[in-house]
């Protein structure tokens, strides 16, 4: 189905006509918000949106009986890719990116959208050794802690041959 653009006017008569779903021309003069328009310039409308294949007619003895064809949410659509293709470089990111800055949107809102469960858990890593800083600062300490490792680099590769 291809949707067609409508002028505002247009769109606030579509608002009405979707809450109907299915009515007749005296149903528009009566719940049409204040100020109502004149009859002719409702059926005018009605014609127009017809042509433009929003709403169908059906003949009801001498009087029509129109229904909406196009949905809202097929309209929302539409009208939500248009704004994407001319003014966001088809990009959904740019568009949220200019929500959240308008404020139009937090991260709360997106909240129950999006089952994100990324935990970042921070790298195991080893406790950095300062050699040289234990010798500058503490000479004889530093000279004793050289000493531990070379004997422990010592046990670990007699460890190892015994294994083999």
């Amino acid at each position: 189905m291809k949707i067609n653009h409508l002028t505002s006017a247009e769109e606030n008569f579509m608002k009405l006509f979707w809450k109907l779903e299915s009515f007749y021309l005296k149903d528009v003069m009566e719940q049409h918000p204040e100020p109502k328009p004149h009859q002719n310039t409702a059926s005018t409308y009605l014609k127009i949106l017809v042509e433009k294949g929003y709403l169908k007619t059906e003949k009801e003895g001498r009087i029509f009986k129109y229904s909406v064809i196009v949905p809202m949410e097929e309209y929302r659509k539409f009208l939500l890719k248009e704004l994407a293709h001319h003014f966001f470089n088809d990009s959904g990111k740019e568009i949220l990116e200019f929500l959240f800055n308008e404020n139009l949107i937090s991260q709360n809102d997106l909240k129950g959208y999006f089952d994100l469960k990324i935990e970042i858990k921070p790298a195991k890593t080893e406790e950095p050794k300062f050699e040289i800083a234990e010798e500058v600062l503490n000479p004889k300490k530093g000279k004793k802690l050289k000493e531990k490792e070379k004997s422990k680099d010592g046990k670990e590769k007699k460890k190892k041959k015994k294994k083999d």
